[in-house]
Parts: C-alpha cells; sequence; structure tokens
C-alpha cells in the first residue's frame, strides 16, 4: 500500500487527498493554514499545519518514506518550486506538482517533478471533446504528444475483427479495452451492465454500441475520431 504526501489544501489539493483517503491509501496532509487542516483531519491519515518550505519541518514531520508527494500551492510559484527542490532532496521518487503556466513547468521538471499538471486546462480539454464529438467518453491527456480515449465503435467497424479494422496498422493507435453494454432480462425488468475486455484477441468482434478505448498520438486519434 503505497503512502502519499499532499501538500496544499486547496481545493485541487484536498480532493486529491480525500480520493486517496477513500481508496484506503495512508494520506499525509499538508498546509500552513489551519482551518484548511482542520477541515480535512477526520478524512485522511494525518494534517499537520506547516510550511511546506520549511526543509527541517517537513523532515521533522516524517515524510520520508512516502512514496509519493503532490504538491498544489496555488498561485504560489515560489513556494512550489522551493517545495518540490526539498521533497526532491529527501528523496520521494515520485513528485506531482501542479502548475500555473508552461514556464512553470519547465522549471519544476528541471528541479525533478516527475509529472506535471495543469487540472483547469486538462478539465477544459476533456470538456470540449465531450461538446464537439458526441461519440468521445472520455479524454485523457498522457503527455503533449499522447492522449487516451473512449470512442463509441463508428458503423464501419461494426461486425469486424479488430485484425480486420487494422486500428495499429491502418490508424496507428493501440487498443486497450472494449466496453460492451450488456442486457439481462428477469422478472424484476430489464438491466444493462457493463462488460469489460482488457487487451482484446485480434479475432474479437467489435459489435454496434462498443465503447473503444484506446491510446495513441493526437493526430493519429484526430484521424480516427473522423471514421464513420
Amino acid at each position: 500500500m503505497k503512502d502519499f504526501v499532499v501538500i496544499g489544501l486547496g481545493n485541487f489539493g484536498s480532493s486529491v487527498a480525500r480520493e486517496l483517503a477513500e481508496r484506503k491509501y495512508t494520506v499525509l496532509a499538508i498546509d500552513k493554514k489551519e482551518e484548511r487542516v482542520n477541515e480535512i483531519a477526520e478524512f485522511v491519515t494525518h494534517a499537520v499545519v506547516l510550511d511546506a518550505t520549511d526543509e527541517k519541518a517537513l523532515r521533522d514531520v516524517g515524510i520520508e518514506g512516502s512514496d509519493a508527494a503532490i504538491i498544489s500551492l496555488g498561485d504560489d510559484v515560489a513556494a512550489s518550486i522551493m517545495a518540490t527542490l526539498i521533497i526532491k532532496e529527501i528523496g520521494i521518487p515520485e513528485i506531482v506538482v501542479k502548475a500555473v503556466n508552461q514556464l512553470h513547468a519547465k522549471v519544476l521538471r528541471k528541479l525533478g517533478a516527475t509529472r506535471i499538471v495543469f487540472p483547469e486546462r486538462d478539465m477544459a480539454i476533456r470538456l470540449v471533446e465531450t461538446l464537439t464529438h458526441p461519440s468521445i467518453f472520455e479524454h485523457l491527456s498522457l503527455s503533449s504528444s499522447h492522449s487516451l480515449i473512449e470512442i463509441v465503435a463508428p458503423p464501419s467497424f461494426h461486425d469486424k475483427s479488430i485484425r480486420e479494422i487494422g486500428l495499429r496498422t491502418r490508424y496507428g493507435v493501440n487498443l486497450i479495452a472494449i466496453k460492451r453494454p450488456k442486457v439481462s432480462v428477469s422478472q424484476k425488468g430489464t438491466t444493462v451492465q457493463e462488460e469489460v475486455i482488457v487487451s482484446p484477441s485480434p479475432d474479437e468482434i467489435i459489435s454496434k454500441g462498443d465503447i473503444l478505448v484506446v491510446i495513441g498520438k493526437t493526430e493519429d486519434l484526430e484521424r480516427l475520431k473522423k471514421v464513420e
């Protein structure tokens, strides 16, 4: 079981801390504002009031040995840079930092951040994708060049095998799973459940209503979205 440190308990940081705690992970939540710490204390393993730019205070609270740190210090660029540097020096292997712009992100990467997140931008991208492409159920940016999407199988894919469709050879994307609705009828009525086929066989037949979970370069995914 992983141990997490969440530094900065604004909207994003507190949401991450609560979600991790709900999944039964050990969470140490840190913020310099006492009211934020008090608000989350009952939900996480430990909650501490301290300044994340104080290396001695961070070491004293016992964050060594943690598996990952999530740093979300709002618009305080200097504090997030300092906290990232300290966490790197302490030796936590995975460091996720919320950035405010690309320059900030570039500095954070040079200091040792293993992942940069832009929550507002990423949410905006996902919203625009679902609004402009009704067949898109989910869009997740993995990097500046690669994404993962969930897309309804277009009619031209119906009743064909994955091999026949040639997702990898023709479109340059990888199919990692199929979400397939399963309808069952009983005395209690009709229910629809979702079957998930992970790493499907090349001989798997695509059916109407299937949702394809695919990963690939952004330009290749854009071509796939245009298939009818």
